[in-house]
Parts: C-alpha cells; sequence; structure tokens
C-alpha cells in the first residue's frame, strides 16, 4: 500500500515545448531548408515559424552580404530575429541580448500555436538557446579594451586561444570587436566558466553538411553572385547612411572586406580571392563547432523529405 501511494504521488516530469533547430556551415542551404520544413508542417494544417540565429542578420541593411533571407524567400512564413538592431550601434550586441530576443520569439511563437524552428550557423547562439546556457554578466573594461586595441589580430588570436579556444575556434577570427570582447570576458572571469545550463525546450537538431569540395565551391559560387547582386552598392550605401568604415570592418566577413575595397586598399581581384579565403576558413570553423555537438542528426540538403518525416516523427511523439 504505501509502494502504490508512493507511485500515485510520483512527480510526473515536465514536457518541454519542442523546437526544430537547423543548423550547419555557411552557404549550405539552412534558410531554405526551414522554410521547407515550415511548409511541410503548414500542409499538414500546423502553423510553423522561424527564428534567426545569425550575428550578422539582426542588423538593418545587411542583406546582401549577410545572406539574409529575402521575402519571396521566406514564401510566406514569419521570421523573427531579423532586423532588429541599426549597424550605427557602437556597443556589440551580445549572446545575452540575443539569448533575450530569441527566448521571446520562441515563446510567443508557441503560444501561437506554431512550431518555432531556430536557423542560423552562429554556434555560440544556437547553444545559448538548445542548451539554456546561463550567460554571465561582465561589464565593459576600458582600460583593458584600449590596451588590447593596440594590439595586432595575431596577437589577439593567440591570446584568446590560450583564455578560451573553443570561443576562438567559432568566431570571426578577424573581427576584432568580437575577439577583444571575448578576451575581456575570460579575463574577467578569471577562466573559460562552466556554463550553469536551464533548459527550456525539447530539441530536435537538423545539421546539414556536404562535402569538402562542394561547399568550397558553393562558397565561391555565392560570393561571385552576391557581387552581381550589387554587394558592393550595399556596403557604399551603408557607409553614405554613416556606418563608419571603422564599424563596417567590425561587422565582420564580407563587410571588413568591402571596406578595405572601397576605400581601395584592395583590387576588386583581391577582395574575390580574400572573400573565398576568409569564408571558407569560417565555414572551416563551423563545422568543426557543429561536430562536435551531441544530437545532431546530419543530413545533406537534398534529403528534404527524410528531414521533414524525422520532424514529423519528432512533433508526434
Amino acid at each position: 500500500m504505501i509502494n502504490m501511494m508512493k507511485n500515485r504521488n510520483a512527480i510526473k516530469p515536465v514536457k518541454l515545448p519542442k523546437l526544430i533547430v537547423v543548423l550547419g556551415p555557411t552557404a549550405v542551404g539552412k534558410s531554405d531548408m526551414a522554410v521547407s520544413i515550415a511548409l511541410a508542417q503548414k500542409a499538414r494544417g500546423q502553423k510553423a515559424e522561424i527564428i534567426s540565429a545569425d550575428s550578422r542578420q539582426i542588423y538593418t541593411g545587411l542583406n546582401i552580404g549577410a545572406g539574409k533571407i529575402t521575402k519571396k524567400e521566406m514564401r510566406g512564413i514569419p521570421h523573427h530575429c531579423l532586423d532588429i538592431l541599426s549597424p550605427k550601434r557602437k556597443k556589440m550586441f551580445s549572446v545575452a541580448e540575443f539569448q533575450n530576443h530569441a527566448f521571446k520569439a520562441i515563446d510567443e511563437t508557441i503560444a501561437r500555436g506554431a512550431v518555432p524552428i531556430l536557423c542560423g550557423g552562429t554556434g555560440f547562439y544556437i547553444d545559448a538557446i538548445v542548451d539554456g546556457i546561463v550567460l554571465p554578466e561582465v561589464k565593459t573594461d576600458i582600460e583593458l579594451r584600449k590596451k588590447l586595441e593596440t594590439y595586432s589580430t595575431e596577437k589577439l588570436i593567440k591570446m584568446l586561444e590560450k583564455l578560451d579556444a573553443d570561443r576562438l575556434a567559432e568566431i570571426d577570427q578577424q573581427n576584432r570587436v568580437r575577439l577583444i570582447r571575448s578576451i575581456e570576458i575570460a579575463k574577467a572571469l578569471g577562466k573559460v566558466p562552466k556554463l550553469v545550463k536551464q533548459i527550456r525546450y525539447e530539441t530536435l537538431q537538423i545539421g546539414l553538411d556536404i562535402s569538402k569540395d562542394d561547399l568550397m565551391n558553393k562558397v565561391h559560387t555565392r560570393a561571385i553572385k552576391r557581387l552581381k547582386q550589387g554587394m558592393i552598392a550595399e556596403a557604399k550605401n551603408l557607409h553614405e547612411d554613416g556606418v563608419s568604415w571603422k564599424r563596417l570592418k567590425q561587422l565582420g566577413l564580407e563587410y571588413g572586406l568591402l571596406a578595405e575595397l572601397l576605400q581601395n586598399k584592395l583590387t576588386r581581384e583581391e577582395f574575390i580571392e580574400r572573400l573565398r579565403i576568409e569564408t571558407w576558413q569560417y565555414a572551416k570553423r563551423q563545422r568543426t563547432w557543429f561536430y562536435k555537438k551531441e544530437n545532431v542528426q546530419w543530413f545533406e540538403p537534398k534529403d528534404t523529405e527524410k528531414i521533414v518525416k524525422v520532424c514529423e516523427r519528432f512533433l508526434r511523439v
């Protein structure tokens, strides 16, 4: 009788709301896949909405260079965490700030009875949501920043490698703002912190990847396509609208190189070659980061039907 009473009063595990995650390296087709999953849910009578996890697509005006999905490509599926900040903002948008925006968007999506799909390639952003990491608050250290600003990029990379190799592996290593902020956090905390986790969602993590050679070709092809779409004019317009050359460089990858091109520090040919090399280096870091993650189911972008079925099984359980 006592055992029966214990069983009757046993606390049932809390059922967490479900979240689908689409992750992978740049240029692999994550946005298209997230939309395909959402449309498949819509066809079954289940609404779905997409939450972006990209560290540059949060800024208005960073469209072509950042590979931001267009209204046409959204195909009527609501998207969140896009165009929420001005690129003129001097303060770096932190992972903690993204986490607040994303949690709000995901929870509101769930409240509307829709399936949330987190999609992107910024590893720290995705981990902050999937793992529910409670991020420590670290104030700006003005004196340290002034000192670090005098260091070469190579020296900053070596410093961060000693302090937090995992963080270095994820970020754009030519983005001095992120390098300096990462060093600032690691130094303030004394060491890389053991992060506290508060899991908020049951997640299905869909990883997209293709062969090394195919991805290299995609990276190069996409760079040429963006040039034809007006990437140079986009950067020029941003600068004319008040975004400084320094700030463009801080925004990283394409925009840093575009700033050099528009100041005649690079020829067009040098720009294309640097863009190809640096984007590929970033894609390799993303792959390394994501392949370390547990519980990711990996597919190729052509596996849409398989992925849709996996998502449907996950949502039915």
